[in-house]
């Protein structure tokens, strides 16, 4: 398969540290990509410098062969890269319908006008509807969204990145803080929202990561360590010894 996105010897440094040290890597459009790594290994970084939230010290990003160096978050989600954060980002006060409305609104030309009626964003609802019945929301849709589980904040979320019709997904911990019953839910969702785009996913918990992922790089102090399917990755000594063995187990 061809490359949707692609860095060269990508570099981010704050002061004398160096938080991703000359990483290259292509993730294949159409396949679930995980990074994972030891904590402080560089992962939040590198997705921050795929999304535009902080700028290459050096290298290259490209997305679908246009590289996006000097480009902002904004005019990368508007390219069709869109990710999510490890802490919930939605409008806890408004129902959960309307925190999806506010994401179709981004698409069109209402943010641009200063005073909304509710008759403005009405053509948004079918649409608002379709992506909430995808996450399994539909019956929440009136609620507030600080009345929602933990899980089923993750789940708006997701509605919220995919109202923005992204060609790829950006997961950065989607599963962070939840019990077993909530990270199976996700998993299945992230498998369903997965078809017919491209997700990268930052995880740490390595049984979402090998239900999920097609291929996965391991990074460690900014660098790759090694890349392959999650079978080769476990198998890899180096993995082994840098954050697997004694007793790390499935949360590494």
């Amino acid at each position: 398969m061809a490359a949707i996105v692609e860095t060269r010897d990508l570099t981010k440094s704050f002061g004398g540290y160096r938080a991703i040290d000359g990483v290259s890597l292509s993730i294949e459009a159409g396949t679930i990509h995980a990074i994972i790594g030891p904590n402080g290994a560089g992962k939040t970084t590198f997705f921050n410098l795929l999304s535009g939230f902080v700028a290459p010290t050096s290298g290259t990003i490209r997305f679908k062969g246009r590289e996006l160096n000097g480009l902002d978050a904004p005019k990368i989600a508007r390219l069709g890269m869109v990710r999510s954060f490890q802490i919930n980002s939605i409008f806890t006060h408004l129902s959960v319908i309307d925190n999806v409305k506010v994401s179709l609104e981004a698409k069109t030309e209402l943010p641009a006008q200063f005073w909304l009626s509710g008759a403005a964003t009405k053509r948004l609802e079918p649409r608002a509807l379709e992506l909430l019945r995808d996450v399994g929301l539909e019956r929440e849709r009136d609620l507030l969204a600080v009345q929602l589980s933990y899980g089923r904040k993750r789940a708006l979320e997701l509605a919220i990145s995919l109202a923005q019709e992204p060609e790829i997904l950006l997961l950065d911990e989607p599963t962070a803080g939840m019990g077993t019953e909530d990270v199976g839910r996700i998993s299945q969702l992230i498998g369903r929202v997965a078809a017919g785009r491209t997700v990268v996913l930052v995880e740490h918990n390595l049984s979402v990561v090998a239900d999920l992922s097609q291929r996965i790089t391991v990074l460690q102090r900014g660098k790759v360590l090694v890349e392959g399917s999650y079978a080769e990755v476990r198998a890899d000594q180096r993995v082994i010894d840098a954050y697997l063995g004694g007793g790390a187990g499935a949360h590494a």
